[in-house]
């Protein structure tokens, strides 16, 4: 994948809905200055300017208590520009289910979704959908392109397959409920379970959200052959918008509006089992973060998370100093250990932008 295809990505996608920007929308209020963080990682000590050019970075958007601060892109990307989420689609989808209040999460998917008995998803929770301890045979290797994580994302980069007949092929594997693993097929079955609870789809659902957030520019999804959305890494979004996405989970509010439950944003942001504590998670992935439901949180009590997607595109929240920073980027991917460096080095990297801008 190259740069481009992180920009304006409708135009990789053979088949994409556009969700309109907001009919009021509600620009940032801005009071920019300059960063100076010292970040330490990877072996050195680098200045804010160092890290950026050090992990590809093609954006970075810093927002304190709803005021942009801090705003910088690299050359030939604009504000304007709709930048990849990859995988921090998913915490966009969490926000989503946390707006079906009439979701049972302790309820079998199947009772949503029925289609799904005979799956390895058969006797799998709404939760453990949410915390990806559904226990399907999976393995979510995207440098294999026969694997069946690349056959899924296929769906919608190729127009090639449906994404749900995909998941039904999925079989079982471990227990339900015993462990973590990484799987972005449980995030489109957690969007078939959303979407049957609430008679919504993906693009409609956050075409509403996008309403209420005041967003300032449209976003775009992409879709398989079906017209069914990649709710699992799909979405792009300004980086701005992205931060109104980040905003939203510090407590669930805009405007004075609660549009997500508290109690769920809080739950979502805390791993629920020991074995989803930050530095318990498979070592390949990180030992900086750990899992809630479907966001990243960096400690147990949840204060701080991240929304994490492939090639390093980050929405950090610091819940208790109100920070929200967006980070996107264009890191190879081909080299596994150089990936996961640059993922290591951005989750001791956000913290120390979100402590410099608000001590």
């Amino acid at each position: 994948m190259s740069v481009d295809s992180l920009l304006e990505p409708q135009r990789w996608y053979p088949f994409s809905t556009e969700i309109a920007a907001a009919a009021t929308p509600a620009p940032w209020p801005t009071a920019v200055r300059s960063l100076t963080p010292r970040i330490t990682g990877a072996g050195r000590t680098m200045d804010l300017a160092e890290f950026l050019s050090f992990t590809h970075t093609t954006a970075l958007v810093v927002v304190v208590d709803d005021t942009l601060v801090h705003e910088w892109y690299a050359p030939g990307v604009s504000p304007d520009d709709r930048l990849l989420g990859n995988s921090a689609t998913k915490s966009a989808l969490a926000l989503l289910v946390g707006q079906a209040t009439d979701l049972d999460v302790d309820a079998p998917a199947t009772d949503y979704v029925p289609e799904l008995a005979g799956s390895g998803y058969e006797q799998v929770t709404v939760r453990q959908l949410l915390t990806m301890t559904t226990g399907v045979d999976w393995t979510e290797d995207h440098r294999d392109p026969t694997s069946p994580a690349s056959r899924l994302v296929a769906c919608v980069r190729e127009g090639t397959g449906g994404l749900r007949k995909q998941v039904l092929g999925i079989p079982p594997g471990g227990e339900p409920g015993s462990c973590f693993t990484y799987c972005t097929a449980d995030s489109v079955v957690l969007d078939w379970v959303r979407e049957r609870a609430t008679g919504l789809d993906f693009a409609t659902h956050l075409s509403r959200l996008w309403q209420s957030l005041g967003a300032e520019r449209p976003a775009v999804v992409g879709l398989d052959a079906h017209g069914v959305a990649m709710a699992g890494g799909a979405l792009a979004a300004t980086a701005r918008d992205w931060a109104r996405l980040g905003r939203l989970q510090i407590d669930g509010s805009q405007g004075g509006r609660q549009l997500v439950p508290y109690d769920w944003v809080e739950d979502s942001s805390r791993p629920s089992q020991p074995f989803l504590e930050p530095g318990r998670l498979p070592s390949t992935i990180t030992t900086h973060a750990g899992f809630g439901h479907h966001w990243w949180p960096l400690d147990r009590s949840g204060r701080s998370v991240t929304a994490d997607g492939m090639r390093g595109q980050f929405v950090y929240v610091d819940r208790a100093r109100r920070v929200v920073v967006v980070k996107t980027s264009a890191w190879p991917h081909g080299d596994a250990w150089a990936d996961r460096q640059y993922r290591d080095l951005c989750y001791l990297a956000l913290p120390a932008i979100a402590e410099e801008v608000c001590p």
